[in-house]
């Protein structure tokens, strides 16, 4: 079992910067991989970003590479995700996860229960 809680949420202006962090719960957090999602209002979760398990592989959804950088701390049990240049498109709420795969896949094990990121333009 393993439980998440996401911070770091807010509201930026476009352009700016916020990093979101989750803290998982548990002694098995290095064998997840762990990733971050997001959804808006009327639209079905989407993937944002993922890590392996000993941080050798990161995947980001086309809309946010080269912006968005996710990591992970094994010895912390923590993930975050840094995110730049920020638009306003990037508004949703966003959920960590964390999956017994290999890599993340679109329907994780474990969800936190979301963070509010609001992208002023």
């Amino acid at each position: 079992q393993v439980q998440l809680v996401e911070s770091g949420g807010g509201l930026v202006q476009a352009g700016g910067s916020l990093r979101l962090s989750c803290a998982a719960s548990g002694r098995t957090f290095s064998s997840y991989a762990m990733g971050w999602f997001r959804q808006t209002p009327g639209k079905e979760r989407e993937f944002v970003a993922g890590i392996t398990r000993n941080s050798g592989t990161t995947t980001y959804a086309d809309s946010v590479k080269d912006r968005f950088t996710i990591s992970r701390d094994n010895a912390k049990n923590t993930v975050s995700l840094q995110m730049n240049s920020l638009k306003a498109e990037d508004t949703a709420v966003y959920y960590c996860a964390a999956d017994r795969a290999v890599v993340m896949t679109t329907r994780p094990n474990y969800w936190g229960p979301g963070t509010q990121v609001t992208v002023s333009s």
